[in-house]
C-alpha cells in the first residue's frame, strides 16, 4: 500500500517533502521498532516505541548503526528479486555502473551478533538520472514502473544479495540507497528498521563523470551538506571493492529484537 507521503509528493517539491520527513525522524542506534501486522499507512504513523539501547561499552559492532528517515518514495511493491535493475513492465534494464550489494543482518543477543534468518530486506533507489520508479514527482511521473526496487529474505546466515547500479543524484540529497528490514512476527509482534546507505564522495565524483551519469550535470549536494547524512551517515558508508566493470560491497547491520 502506498503511504501518504507518496500522495504528498504531488503538491510539494522534493526539498519540502524531505524536510517534513526529517522533522519527524530521530537519529537512533540500530535497534528495531516493534510493530503489529497492520497496514503500511497505519504503521508509519505509530510513535517510535523503541527498545532500550544496549550499553555502548558492551554492544557488539553490528548494532552501531543509526536509523534514518524512510523518505517520500518508499513503495511496498513486494517484488521478491535479487536483480533490481530491470523494469517488470517491459523488461528494460537501467544502465549504470554495476553494484553487487550484500547485506548481512544479525540479531543482537547480549554482546554477540547472531545471524537473523527470515527477515525481509527491501532496497530502493534512484536511477543514473536521479529518477525513482512508481512515483509522482513535480518533474516526472513514473507511475507503474518498478525499476530499482525489490526485496530479498535473509538466509540462514542472515544474508541477502542484490544486483543494482551505482545511484545517480538529484537536488537536495547526496547519493544514497534506501533500505528497510522487517522481521517475521514472533508472539504477534514483528520489528522494523529503516535507514540509508552512502558512498565516498571522491568515488562518486569519478562515477558521475561517466555515462550515463554525466548528462545530469554537476551534482549540487555532497555528504557533508546533506541534512540526513550528517545525522550518522558516516556509520552508513559502504566500503566498495572494484569488480571488473563495477563494484561490490558488504554491509553489516544488527537489530535488537528482544530485551536482553
Amino acid at each position: 500500500m502506498k503511504n501518504n507521503s507518496h500522495q504528498m509528493s504531488r503538491f510539494l517539491n522534493r526539498r519540502q517533502v524531505l524536510a517534513l520527513f526529517r522533522a519527524g525522524a530521530a537519529a537512533m542506534v540500530a535497534i528495531s521498532i516493534p510493530r503489529k501486522s497492520i497496514s503500511m499507512q497505519s504503521r508509519s504513523s505509530q510513535p517510535a516505541e523503541g527498545l532500550s539501547m544496549a550499553n555502548s561499552a558492551t554492544s557488539p559492532k553490528c548494532i552501531v548503526k543509526p536509523q534514518q528517515t524512510e523518505g517520500p518514495y518508499f513503495v511496498d511493491e513486494k517484488l521478491n528479486r535479487s536483480d533490481i535493475r530491470s523494469d517488470p513492465s517491459d523488461g528494460s534494464v537501467k544502465p549504470g555502473v554495476p553494484l553487487q550489494l550484500t547485506i548481512r543482518v544479525s540479531d543482537v543477543s547480549g554482546t554477540s551478533c547472531v545471524p537473523l534468518a527470515g527477515a525481509m530486506v527491501d532496497i530502493w533507489q534512484c536511477d543514473a538520472q536521479g529518477i525513482y520508479s512508481d512515483v509522482v514527482d513535480p518533474s516526472y511521473n513514473t507511475t507503474g514502473k518498478k525499476f530499482l526496487r525489490g526485496y530479498q529474505v535473509t538466509n540462514a546466515n542472515g544474508t541477502v544479495q542484490f544486483a543494482t547500479i551505482y545511484p545517480g543524484w538529484y537536488p537536495s540529497r547526496t547519493v544514497h540507497i534506501h533500505f528497510k528490514i522487517r522481521t517475521p512476527a514472533t508472539s504477534a509482534q514483528s520489528h522494523e528498521f529503516t535507514s540509508q546507505l552512502y558512498f565516498d564522495d571522491a568515488l562518486t565524483d569519478r562515477i558521475l563523470k561517466q555515462a550515463p551519469y554525466a548528462g545530469k550535470g554537476e551534482r549540487t549536494d555532497k555528504n557533508a551538506k546533506d541534512e540526513i547524512f550528517v545525522e550518522g551517515g558516516e556509520q552508513l558508508l559502504l566500503a566498495l571493492t572494484k569488480t571488473g566493470q563495477g563494484y561490490a560491497a558488504t554491509f553489516d547491520i544488527g537489530l535488537q529484537t528482544s530485551q536482553n
